[in-house]
């Protein structure tokens, strides 16, 4: 929404880095509802530095973990929530060029586009610089979660939390259905129905994705235990 000279040096003051090719960051603010270059080829990019600086970081770090705990944690740090709150850490989506469309939606302030952008201004950064430079970048950013991150089971998604928790009880597996979707495909909505038997009544989540939708009633399942 700003993208001014002015804006754009305050933006790289929040984010750590001054770009010598601003137009690589001018680009990874773009989202492909805007006219010119958009984000997605960044993303791609930043998408996979990102998962190799926080993958080396925890191999760094918990030398004794097995690949199973690293896995989880690495997911759990590199995951569009995660990116989101980092997005907003630096107040991103004032900055962010939409369309008129996503604008009217309130696009600069949906997690999925604020993880996007985040992981594009990585795959700027490695361009405008390179490795090392992009590297210390992406461990400023997430120094205090890697300092705060344990292995154990706490890192598992709540699906797979659900599942062992039912498992190891020999109870059914839980079933996750999609009873409604709304919204346009770059902007929708879906209903999930989850059933088990370990409760008597269905639960029922919304999510911008089949997948969040379906973590989402996994979580409450598992609160909805707890409680009993």
């Amino acid at each position: 929404m700003l993208h001014t000279p002015a804006a754009i040096t305050r933006l790289s003051k929040k984010i750590g880095y001054s770009f010598k090719e601003p137009k690589l960051l001018l680009q990874a603010l773009t989202h492909r509802s805007a006219k010119g270059a958009h984000n997605e080829r960044l993303e791609f990019l930043g998408d996979a530095i990102l998962g190799f600086v926080i993958a080396e970081s925890l191999y760094q770090k918990f030398p004794k973990q097995a690949e199973g705990d690293l896995t989880r944690m690495r997911s759990s740090l590199v995951k569009g929530v995660t990116l989101a709150e980092v997005g907003r850490d630096f107040d991103l989506g004032q900055y962010l060029i939409l369309g008129p469309g996503e604008l009217k939606s309130g696009g600069h302030r949906r997690d999925s586009i604020l993880e996007d952008a985040i992981e594009a201004i990585i795959g700027a950064v490695y361009l405008d610089a390179d490795l090392p430079t992009c590297q210390a970048l992406i461990l400023s950013w997430f120094e205090q979660r890697l300092s705060d991150i344990k292995p154990g089971n706490e890192q598992k998604d709540p699906k797979t939390r659900l599942q062992e928790y039912l498992q190891g009880r020999k109870i059914p597996l839980p079933q996750y259905d999609v009873i409604h979707t709304t919204g346009q495909s770059h902007n929708q909505q879906f209903t999930v129905r989850c059933i088990t038997s370990v409760l008597a009544n269905e639960v029922i989540t919304k999510g911008s994705s089949r997948r969040k939708a379906e973590q989402s009633a996994a979580l409450q399942v598992l609160a909805l235990i707890e409680q009993a």
